[in-house]
């Protein structure tokens, strides 16, 4: 690639300008934010500001690709039945001890979000708490929130807790500086920790709504077993040339019709343009005493296909791992394919039945679905939704779980004992479950988050056209003359705040990436050490409670939930806040500056 051809005055200013297009873009939600990141990585390569050189070595950071390693590890655990067998024990004393239930759930989320990646950790959560919820009588968003916040809070402890530290880590050896241990930042995250919990306890029941759920909302009362039934008009049938939805003997309280089906194609979507036509079958969602009702009918005649099957009405979340992200359901045929039937779509406390078949598919959606038991699972299982009601929806390879545990737990021993790079002890622990079939290859891929490794060699592109330009001595030159002379305290708090805002919009690996190399060369320019200001960066970029959009578990639970955007800011900002102020003040007792 040949030298910039833009003249070397100009180049931080352009890079600059790059990186705001890329702020409004990820405000905006314009592009999705990996699509974002890539084409400013991309136009920085193409106009020289990034040298070819320069984005080869982002490549080899082994951040990145020790992200990858714990997502497979994290997804054996959960295939194992190891991370569900835990969690399913604190629920089952729910109704019994719901004060010590609780205590246990809060320690076994912050112990798993310590040596996992955190997100995976609320992935498998989320049913449980939700029926906990249902179990103590109270809504389920009084209880999504904090699981959220208790995990992102547990992902601080370890460096490999939250991709931030990992990431946080990498720019750092980037830079020749010291490495992050294993449990370096321990002691510091443990009392945020704490302070954390004590926090959700004493305001989170009074600060956060009591919400229905998307099943509550649209599916309404239940009124008792529901079957769909499938009739078939026979050509001698009055019905025929009637509309279907005006049809006296399918409407009766509770039940509708879900479908017609003409010659394999389903009318769903035209249901009152239509009339019936001699050879339709119509789908309907009836009770047991109409199916009997409907059998002795002579313009209906029950379909030889089978009987009524036990209709079942669900909320299924879109995970990082499933299949649908980006697709349409009118791409995914769920009716002709496993029989189910999507009736709505939430999204950010929307509900978007109207662009049902239209909208892509996007992480942290909920799907409100209808169909059988069975298919409902066959779907879950298939296309790797989470079913919220149900912590889990396939088998289970128990008799592997000492094998993922030794493996994770020889992982953190080694690690802590500096025998051996991170990279390279997750590396062979991936080796080691894989060969010994806890998970299969396919699933083990299919668990790594490949936006976010998208997204994260992408920034760290940016980053390193940032640096190569001059970007970051800009910066710098700017920021130094106002935080010159300023005691510790303020000025671990001017960047812990500087990051916690940058991170509340955008997200906390675009963050980490950007400001950590700010934050170096800022230490460098004030005659102080870095890492006390790269700990401020770490605590900042991990610490996001005052919105849905800034660290993913937030986004998980935002549909579940049934939340608002200013849910978050209500209970997430004194959080925000509280947690900076703290750190700011224990962080030069740990790391002096």
């Amino acid at each position: 690639m040949p030298e910039s051809f833009i003249p070397l005055l100009w180049q931080p200013w352009i890079a600059l300008g790059v990186l705001g297009v890329m702020f409004i873009l990820f405000v905006r939600e314009t592009y999705p934010i990996a699509v974002t990141a890539l084409a400013g990585a991309a136009l920085l390569l193409l106009t020289g500001i990034l040298p070819y050189e320069a984005a080869l070595g982002v490549l080899s950071n082994p951040g990145p690709w020790t992200i990858a390693a714990l997502f497979m590890l994290s997804s054996a655990l959960v295939r194992t039945g190891t991370l569900s067998g835990l969690s399913t024990q604190v629920q089952r004393y729910a109704g019994h001890y719901p004060v010590w239930t609780v205590i246990a759930l809060v320690l076994f989320v912050v112990f798993a979000s310590a040596f996992l990646n955190n997100t995976p950790v609320v992935v498998v959560m989320i049913p449980i708490v939700v029926q906990m919820a249902q179990t103590l009588r109270i809504a389920s968003s009084k209880l999504l929130i904090p699981l959220s916040y208790i995990a992102i809070l547990g992902g601080m402890c370890t460096l490999i807790g939250t991709s931030t530290n990992l990431l946080v880590d990498g720019v750092v050896r980037a830079a020749g500086l010291a490495p992050f241990s294993l449990f370096e930042v321990t002691p510091l995250a443990v009392i945020l920790v704490a302070a954390g919990v004590l926090y959700l306890y004493l305001f989170a029941d009074r600060l956060l709504p009591e919400r229905d759920s998307m099943t509550q909302l649209l599916s309404g009362s239940s009124g008792g077993m529901r079957y769909f039934t499938e009739v078939l008009i026979p050509p001698e049938s009055t019905l025929i040339g009637q509309p279907p939805l005006q049809v006296a003997l399918f409407r009766h309280d509770n039940g509708y019709v879900a479908d017609v089906i003409r010659n394999d194609n389903s009318l769903r979507r035209q249901l009152s343009d239509i009339t019936l036509a001699a050879g339709d079958r119509v789908v309907l969602k009836t009770a047991m005493v109409e199916v009997l009702s409907l059998s002795e009918d002579t313009d209906v005649a029950l379909a030889s296909s089978g009987s009524s099957r036990a209709a079942r009405t669900v909320e299924a979340l879109i995970t990082p791992g499933c299949r649908m992200i980006g697709r349409r359901l009118r791409e995914l045929r769920l009716r002709r394919h496993y029989g189910v039937f999507p009736l709505a779509l939430h999204r950010k406390n929307r509900n978007l039945h109207q662009q049902l078949d239209e909208t892509p598919l996007r992480i942290g959606d909920t799907l409100l679905l209808e169909g059988t038991e069975s298919e409902l699972q066959r779907l879950a299982r298939e296309q790797r939704l989470l079913d919220l009601s149900i912590p889990a929806a396939r088998p289970y390879r128990r008799r592997h779980a000492p094998v993922v545990l030794g493996a994770l737990g020889l992982m953190v021993l080694l690690a802590g004992l500096n025998v051996a790079p991170l990279f390279v002890l997750a590396s062979v622990m991936v080796a080691v479950v894989l060969l010994t079939r806890c998970i299969d290859a396919e699933e083990a891929f299919a668990a790594i988050d490949k936006n976010l490794l998208i997204l994260i060699f992408s920034m760290l592109a940016v980053g390193a056209g940032l640096q190569q330009s001059g970007a970051i001595d800009l910066l710098v030159s700017g920021l130094a003359p106002w935080l010159m002379g300023l005691p510790p305290f303020m000025l671990l708090w001017s960047v812990y705040l500087l990051t916690s805002v940058l991170t509340e919009l955008m997200s906390n690996s675009t963050v980490a990436v950007v400001v950590t190399p700010i934050a170096i060369a800022l230490a460098t320019a004030l005659g102080v050490d870095p890492r006390p200001l790269v700990i401020a960066v770490m605590v900042a970029a991990s610490a996001s409670f005052a919105t849905p959009i800034g660290y993913q578990t937030n986004t998980l639970v935002y549909s579940p939930g049934g939340y608002r955007f200013t849910d978050f800011a209500r209970i997430g900002i004194p959080l925000n806040l509280g947690i900076g102020l703290l750190a700011s003040a224990l962080i030069p007792l740990f790391w002096p500056l």
